[in-house]
């Protein structure tokens, strides 16, 4: 069977509102893990055409990659360092506008300059991993972008 998204132009909202129920068509249904973060890495980089999109999973205590669309990527990445393991070790969404200003930021690639991470929980709200986005342009991502991706990420199961 063809899975095929369909694209749509328009506000960022609109986007995502178009985009979402075919990402919980894709995963609906699957239980494996993996097959569920590499369709939404894909579905994501595909409408939105972000630079990086992919997902960090927490192994014996520290991030490993995960499944994900873009340029190569560090592989592991300790609790507290950068976006994606101070977002782990905070248990919250961060957006970054310009990633040169973060502190401690850790440059995977030099076309960085905006991110967005999430954190995924288990059923026990411990944090499992973390939705990594980033763009080649400044201050891509807003609380838009937090509301629907905070979304999809609560339909991720571990």
């Amino acid at each position: 069977m063809a899975e095929d998204l369909l694209l749509i132009q328009g506000t960022k909202e609109e986007q995502y509102q178009a985009l979402l129920p075919q990402i919980k068509a894709l995963i609906d249904g699957e239980e494996d893990l993996i097959a569920n973060l590499a369709n939404i890495a894909a579905a994501l980089k595909q409408q939105f055409g972000w630079l990086w999109v992919g997902f960090y999973l927490v192994k014996r205590e520290i991030l490993v990659l995960g499944p994900f669309q873009g340029p190569v990527a560090c592989t592991r990445i300790q609790k507290g360092r950068g976006v994606c393991g101070k977002s782990w070790e905070l248990a919250q969404t961060l957006i970054v506008p310009d990633v040169e200003k973060f502190p401690g930021h850790i440059a995977c690639s030099s076309l960085s300059k905006s991110e967005i991470v999430l954190p995924l929980f288990d059923n026990n709200e411990t944090v499992t991993g973390v939705l990594d986005i980033d763009s080649e342009q400044l201050d891509t991502f807003d609380e838009t972008d937090q509301l629907y991706l905070e979304e999809i990420v609560s339909w991720i199961s571990f």
